[in-house]
């Protein structure tokens, strides 16, 4: 997927990927969103995630990339609560539904994630979400439950869109966020994992370049203070460092 200025997202990913790395000290950030059949991870249903790529031009401005969703099948003997599935609109068992199983879903999403942390020189993702706290939660319930290895994602780790809209914008509320950013914002397709995952996108990217000459400042500051920019792909942290 192009940014709207028409730039290739592939464009000179070798030149590029050192902003990345140095941005985010060797952490890529991916947005996800999950729809799920509640608010519990260990024992509700995940029933969409979708995963979207940022990436980042030659200036450093960060921009929305490609998109990754799966339809997912309700593990064995999970919840369904009626309430969660009004709101997300979601039928479980809709015959039509390209549902697959968790595993299948989480995998095909990590090797994109894992090829473009090779891509921008990155040793780990750093998961992105509007209250990111609850999709990180439903990501790694269903890892531990599905046993997958390799899981990209930093496992505690985050940022938070709604914390960072709050401070940039005043409102959390991803749609009065994005209205007051000058997005737009389509209620009939809100709670689409796709749709919430895109528009969060476009508000950590938003938020993240309005900071641009913060960052800058900051980077100069770290040079004065002999601190050494990260310029290869360190080994992955233990399981409780922080990014």
């Amino acid at each position: 997927m192009a940014p709207a200025d028409g730039r290739a997202v592939s464009e000179a990913p070798d030149a590029i990927a050192p902003l990345m790395v140095r941005r985010f000290r060797g952490f890529l950030p991916v947005v996800i969103d999950v729809e799920t059949g509640g608010f519990q991870a260990s024992t509700d249903a995940l029933l969409q995630i979708a995963a979207v790529l940022i990436e980042i031009d030659a200036q450093g401005k960060l921009y929305r990339g490609a998109t990754h969703s799966y339809h997912v099948r309700p593990f064995e003997n999970s919840r369904l609560d009626p309430a969660s599935l009004l709101v997300n609109k979601i039928d479980p068992w809709h015959p039509l539904r390209p549902a697959i199983d968790e595993s299948d879903a989480l995998g095909r999403i990590f090797r994109e994630i894992r090829s473009a942390i090779r891509v921008h020189g990155c040793r780990r993702a750093v998961l992105v979400g509007h209250n990111a706290s609850f999709d990180l939660g439903f990501l790694n319930a269903a890892v531990a439950r599905t046993g997958l290895k390799r899981n990209p994602f930093h496992p505690f780790s985050c940022f938070d869109t709604a914390t960072l809209a709050g401070a940039a914008l005043g409102q959390t509320v991803l749609a009065k966020a994005t209205a007051v950013a000058g997005m737009q914002w389509d209620k009939a397709s809100a709670h689409s994992a796709i749709y919430d995952a895109e528009r969060t996108a476009d508000l950590f990217c938003l938020v993240c370049n309005e900071l641009s000459d913060s960052y800058a400042r900051a980077e100069q500051r770290a040079r004065a203070l002999g601190w050494v920019a990260l310029t290869s792909v360190p080994e992955e942290p233990e399981e409780n460092q922080e990014p």
